[in-house]
């Protein structure tokens, strides 16, 4: 019988928007930026004295270039005005908030008006359209529900889309690979830890996650590395695609990679203004020099942020795309800066120590850092597992170790300590993993 219930997705693709002309983005960008501008002057303190005390107005602003001139925005500022005083609106107009976990201190506190989510859900939804998302698609969620912008970020764009949702959330992990096999998921949402715990779990139940329809993996919320990619793709049997986003910001969806070149990810420009700066001298860096990621909200009604300094280390480019789009694009961030570890003076970012760990013979694609002093300088320590099946008595376990410290030192430059554990030992994630344990 035909269903006549059936109603077009909120959310069509729109390709003018997504192909634009770059001088086309420029002028759409410098509109409303001064829009940003005016809305964070005019209803948040500490926009307001932050702009006076660097000399500049909203009305200053003549072209995109200008924005160099207008002070950084840095996570301490929205932990001084916690919980609400960031807000360029009244707390009671807002329909939603987000906030982190609070380990290192006060949460950071995010606000949404009803026009950002929808905002945000269409955002989502283009990016997942970009991943080889389409309507009528079964989405596995296993992104994390609750304050984390995670879950219902993906959940919200699934829907814009007019994909079907299994909001499952992050655990029970079991239960996510049963779902797994009998609904039948063409797409799987998670962290790229958390789709391998997921692969060892279906291994355990005797299921092959490789053989199940799941093409698409909407991967994020943690940096990987290349060699992960690679590993995804060939133990889950589907397409690993990187989606960037952080809470401060929207949260998932500020940038996704498209399914058609993987080759960095797609910045929706119509919405967020990207820069590259010298983390050090702060002055703004060319296009494809590598530098701190910094975003400005071009749209956001309840929290606008004006160069918000990521933390994140990246390059930009503006080069075509194989698949048409014309927004620049992130490729691939190397690590935050405030995770980068310098080690007997070398500057080492835990992506580095995937990438030649992960793919390696004999090991399992999962690892700790642990920092330590060594006199006085900070030393580090790596702890791998080998692979299921492979021999794990002392002298293997000794053997595999030495091979991976060479291999450390060889191509990073570090001389570290690691140890070969067997199938298990390293703790697994249910969410963004801990691959650093600062023991300083």
């Amino acid at each position: 019988m035909l269903d006549r219930t059936h109603k077009t997705p909120d959310y069509m693709y729109d390709h003018k928007v997504e192909t634009m002309s770059r001088a086309a983005l420029a002028e759409l960008q410098a509109e409303r930026l001064r829009w940003s501008l005016d809305r964070a002057y005019a209803n948040v303190p500490h926009y307001r004295k932050a702009f006076d005390k660097a000399g500049v107005k909203p009305d200053k602003l003549k072209s995109v270039d200008d924005l160099r001139h207008f002070p950084f925005t840095v996570k301490t500022d929205l932990r001084d005005n916690y919980p609400f005083d960031i807000f360029a609106m009244p707390r009671a107009q807002l329909v939603r908030v987000h906030a982190s976990s609070g380990t290192t201190g006060k949460p950071t506190v995010v606000g949404y008006s009803k026009g950002d989510i929808d905002r945000w859900s269409d955002l989502m939804a283009r990016s997942m359209a970009a991943a080889g998302f389409r309507p009528g698609d079964l989405v596995h969620n296993a992104y994390g529900y609750g304050l984390f912008t995670g879950g219902l970020g993906a959940h919200y764009g699934a829907e814009r889309l007019g994909c079907t949702v299994v909001p499952v959330s992050g655990g029970g992990t079991e239960r996510q690979v049963t779902l797994l096999r009998d609904f039948g998921a063409v797409n799987l949402c998670c962290t790229p830890s958390y789709a391998l715990n997921i692969v060892e779990v279906g291994a355990r139940m005797g299921i092959d996650i490789a053989a199940l329809p799941v093409r698409r993996g909407l991967f994020g919320a943690e940096p990987w590395s290349n060699e992960m990619r690679a590993e995804l793709d060939r133990r889950l049997g589907l397409k690993a695609i990187d989606i960037y986003g952080l809470s401060e910001i929207m949260g998932p969806g500020v940038a996704c990679e498209c399914d058609t070149a993987r080759a960095g990810l797609h910045g929706w420009e119509d919405h967020f203004l990207f820069e590259v700066v010298d983390p050090e001298t702060q002055e703004p860096l060319p296009m494809g020099s590598q530098g701190e990621l910094v975003i400005t909200t071009l749209t956001k009604e309840a929290m606008p942020m004006i160069r918000y300094r990521t933390r994140d280390i990246t390059r930009l480019t503006d080069e075509p795309c194989a698949c048409g789009r014309t927004h620049l694009r992130i490729l691939r961030v190397a690590g935050r800066d405030d995770d980068m570890m310098i080690i007997r003076g070398v500057n080492v970012y835990p992506s580095q120590v995937e990438a030649v760990l992960v793919g390696l013979a004999g090991l399992a694609p999962h690892y700790q850092i642990r920092l330590f002093k060594e006199g006085p300088l900070d030393a580090m320590a790596v702890e791998v597992e080998v692979l299921p099946g492979a021999a794990c008595d002392d002298a293997a376990l000794n053997a595999k170790a030495s091979e991976l410290r060479h291999h450390i030192k060889s191509i990073i430059g570090v001389t570290c300590t690691v140890t070969a554990r067997q199938p298990g030992e390293i703790p697994r994630s249910e969410g963004k993993a801990v691959r650093v344990v600062d023991q300083r």
